[in-house]
């Protein structure tokens, strides 16, 4: 990763709210949502379903359905270039050009009745303009980089003839076929067994390092981007309620929140009998209950009565540490 101090971001987002208007009612799916991307960077987003981060991304893409939803932000900035302004043709030429989406589920995200072949040199020859042999030199070259064998022989086959792993690593080659200078995996090993998920978390890790692409890996596994990325941003109720440098995170997060996840990992060591840790509750249901505090005071162990009446802003507790929370200076004591 460059120095952030030296470099400029390559994406900006500050103050993003993303509203949707629903038959039951509107709901807020992502509040005052801000931070930077920065080259070569390797950004985390946690959380548990529905708290935001897949629709964070989404609207970065612009692939939000408007409506019933609404995408506002005080900034959201590619390379210098307004994404709330550009135009549907300005934005066609950056999705699976200059920034590019690995999504969950590759079987649902592959065409079922086009070839792996067929399909790759779709969005190569949109955006690179090759054509005949080096169209398909290309195609090779690139499914061999994410370690799949027999490369001309998988450009026939189909995807149901393939298994989720190499649908996965055909769903990465697509996604970095045309050098991105941001690859966004929503994910990506949700559907994998745990010694594939491994290989396609270092296989984005490597690629993007080598070819100095910056990332953003979304999860609700707070153990899977302990190795693979720079800094990571937790979110809870379409809030980030912490953000930090990985290192940093593991070693002394602050949030109660962070702190349940962090002891949610399964670990090597753990005792035999001994019941694996959950978080107690559930996530508010944000198209029913109107949150007045912090939307995660019902399930905190250290909440108090500023926490449920006053929402925390998110603040610097430390140097590129910052935390949303009212009790971070005394988190540390349940940690």
């Amino acid at each position: 990763m460059q120095n952030q101090q030296q470099a400029k971001p390559i994406l900006e987002v500050h103050g993003l709210i993303v509203r949707f208007t629903l038959r039951d009612g509107a709901l807020i799916a992502v509040r005052n949502v801000s931070f930077d991307l920065f080259p070569g960077e390797s950004l985390g987003v946690v959380g548990e379903s529905g708290c935001g981060k897949s629709v964070t991304f989404l609207s970065v893409m612009r692939l939000i359905p408007t409506p019933p939803g609404k995408i506002d932000a005080v900034k959201m900035r590619f390379s210098g270039m307004d994404l709330l302004d550009a135009s549907k043709r300005q934005m066609r030429r950056i999705r699976g050009n200059r920034i590019s989406m690995v999504f969950q589920d590759p079987m649902s995200s592959l065409n079922p009745v086009l070839t792996i072949g067929r399909q790759m040199r779709e969005g190569i020859q949109l955006h690179l303009g090759l054509s005949g042999r080096s169209l398909d030199d290309r195609c090779i070259e690139l499914l061999d980089k994410v370690g799949i064998s027999a490369p001309e022989m998988r450009l026939k086959s189909y995807p149901h003839q393939l298994s989720g792993g190499i649908r996965q690593r055909v769903m990465i080659a697509m996604a970095l076929s045309c050098n991105p200078s941001i690859l966004l995996a929503d994910e990506p090993t949700t559907a994998l067994d745990v010694t594939i998920q491994d290989q396609i978390l270092r296989l984005i890790r490597d690629l993007t390092r080598d070819l100095g692409t910056a990332s953003v890996l979304i999860t609700h596994n707070l153990g899977a981007v302990a190795g693979t990325t720079d800094r990571i941003m937790v979110m809870y109720a379409g809030r980030i309620v912490e953000k930090a440098p990985t290192p940093l995170l593991f070693k002394d997060p602050r949030h109660p929140y962070t702190q349940g996840l962090l002891r949610s990992i399964p670990r090597v060591d753990q005792p035999a009998g001994r019941r694996l840790y959950s978080i107690s509750g559930a996530p508010p249901d944000l198209l029913r209950e109107t949150i007045q505090g912090c939307a995660f005071a019902p399930r905190c162990p250290l909440a108090e009565e500023q926490c449920v009446a006053q929402a925390p802003s998110l603040e610097p507790f430390a140097p590129e540490h910052l935390v949303s929370c009212w009790k971070a200076a005394d988190a540390h004591q349940h940690g």
